[in-house]
């Protein structure tokens, strides 16, 4: 062999050699969503991960525990600690290896993600009554998710813990009163992001189960310019308001960036407020020209299986059965679909929010999950209603009552059955102790129909828990809609002051 080809090839050899072992060679680190003042989830096995140098012996220390493990030849690692008490005092947390690492005042507490578009995004200082909470918060720590795309799915989270309730006027309330009511700290990690669809927080694999979902992606992969233009922004530092809107209107990559790397860290759940962006059509996955591609989302009413097997999929890759999911209902609005935008806001007809409001309750049927009824609330001119205290409170109770065991009532009235009298329909309802009306007046925004689908405002009685339903024009009523339009008028609740779910009765004969 030629003298000098040898030493070019040792060289190259020496090389790579030491190109791997540079490569391999990483000091032990943690995931980043492990940092000083977190909160981890109690009463549950909590994962705790990270890199190192492959096949080194790794010791976790914490509150008395002490787990071992050895990294593996890609050199990751894992261990499980043991379900931990309440902890309002601050420990730390050791991790040991080539070095050793100390993660301190950790809280031990309730740990709930909250996630969605742009009215879980809205800042607390757009809310009066929710920012008079600040001077009074307490126990509250928060992890904001930067907002960040990527193409494939990442590792480390964009974001820090600090000791600070979360931004969002929801993710606030809900820990404020949350904390009051099972008296445990609280873990907030805010991973949204304005006007983002529910496909923009899927995983690709979800492409298998969801048609829509493969036809989507499959347009976003032959379309080169936009995929390439993806990749351009994601390293630039400053996006402008354009670039930020384009990003955030694509499916997937927000998922790939926010939510992927948070698994498998320990939580008791995910409220989820989002769904705007899909109240464009009814239902189906539209056609579209260049100019709107970001309209090629599911429909209103696809939407309640889209979210229950989006649901089903976080709950596989968390690997827990019990994860909750929250649903905040979407609130009153006086807007349509592209079809028709100007709607009577009170008709049960129009291509309204309710039929989104339908598909997000169908959500329940799956345990463990709530839906948190905002029905009375919302603006019928604007999108980004400032009542969000009412929704942070709302679904502190139900967490409460779910998860924590704490008592009290958490819901309003929900449909239980409908007996059909001799030319009137007689409601019944769970939740329904104390049934009464805000203002003393009858109960509003009931609908009834026969056979002939010709749809009429009903009178309405209050009897004990019922409601008694009635009309001149409808000689034998059959059907009823209640609060099933863009911004009923309600004021039907329980003596807890909760107002009764949103329904309709004829859903059975389609």
């Amino acid at each position: 062999m030629n003298k000098n080809l040898y030493i070019i090839k040792t060289v190259v050899v020496l090389f790579l050699s030491i190109t791997c072992f540079t490569l391999n060679a990483q000091s032990l680190k943690l995931a980043n969503i492990f940092g000083d003042h977190m909160v981890l989830q109690r009463e549950k096995k909590l994962p705790v991960w990270g890199t190192s140098t492959p096949n080194e012996k790794i010791t976790v220390k914490f509150d008395g525990q002490t787990k071992r493990t050895t990294s593996g030849n890609n050199g990751k690692w894992m261990i499980y600690l043991d379900p931990l008490e309440t902890s309002f005092e601050g420990k730390d947390m050791m991790i040991e290896g080539d070095k050793k690492l100390v993660i301190k005042d950790i809280l031990v507490g309730e740990v709930w993600i909250c996630a969605g578009q742009s009215n879980m995004v809205m800042s607390y200082n757009s809310s009066a009554e929710v920012r008079g909470l600040v001077p009074l918060a307490k126990n509250i720590r928060s992890f904001f998710v930067e907002n960040k795309v990527a193409l494939e799915e990442q590792n480390e989270a964009p974001g820090k813990w600090e000791i600070s309730h979360p931004k969002s006027a929801v993710a606030f309330s809900f820990a404020y009163f949350l904390n009051n009511l099972g008296n445990v700290p609280v873990g907030i990690i805010q991973a949204s992001w304005g006007s983002s669809s529910i496909e923009a927080w899927m995983p690709r694999f979800m492409t298998k189960e969801l048609p829509h979902f493969k036809t989507i992606m499959q347009e976003f992969d032959a379309d080169k310019e936009r995929v390439a233009r993806i990749q351009k922004l994601i390293h630039k530092e400053n996006w402008t308001r354009g670039e930020n809107i384009f990003l955030r209107r694509n499916s997937n990559i927000i998922y790939n960036a926010m939510m992927h790397p948070l698994i498998p860290f320990a939580n008791r759940g995910l409220i989820w407020y989002q769904g705007e962006r899909n109240t464009r059509y009814i239902e189906g996955l539209p056609e579209v020209e260049g100019a709107n591609w970001f309209h090629r989302v599911c429909g209103m009413k696809d939407y309640d299986e889209v979210l229950k097997k989006w649901i089903q999929t976080y709950r596989k890759n968390w690997n827990d059965d019990e994860m909750h999911f929250m649903i905040v209902m979407l609130p009153g609005y006086g807007k349509g679909t592209q079809a028709k935008q100007q709607i009577d806001v009170e008709s049960p007809t129009e291509e309204s929010w309710a039929w989104m409001r339908e598909s997000q309750l169908s959500a329940t049927e799956l345990s463990n999950v709530s839906v948190v009824n905002t029905i009375d609330l919302g603006d019928v001119k604007n999108i980004h209603p400032t009542d969000k205290l009412p929704i942070g409170q709302r679904t502190a109770l139900l967490a409460a009552k779910k998860t924590l065991n704490v008592k009290g009532e958490a819901q309003g009235p929900i449909f239980k059955k409908v007996e059909v009298l001799q030319g009137k329909l007689l409601v019944h309802f769970n939740h329904a102790e104390g049934l009464k009306t805000t203002n003393g007046k009858a109960p509003s925004g009931f609908w009834i129909t026969d056979n002939s689908q010709k749809w009429v405002k009903a009178t309405a009685k209050l009897e004990g828990e019922t409601v008694l339903l009635s009309s001149p024009e409808v000689k034998n009523p059959k059907y009823i809609r209640y609060a099933f339009s863009g911004k009923p008028t309600v004021n039907l609740v329980n003596k807890s002051e909760l107002p009764a779910y949103p329904f309709r009765t004829d859903i059975w004969e389609e």
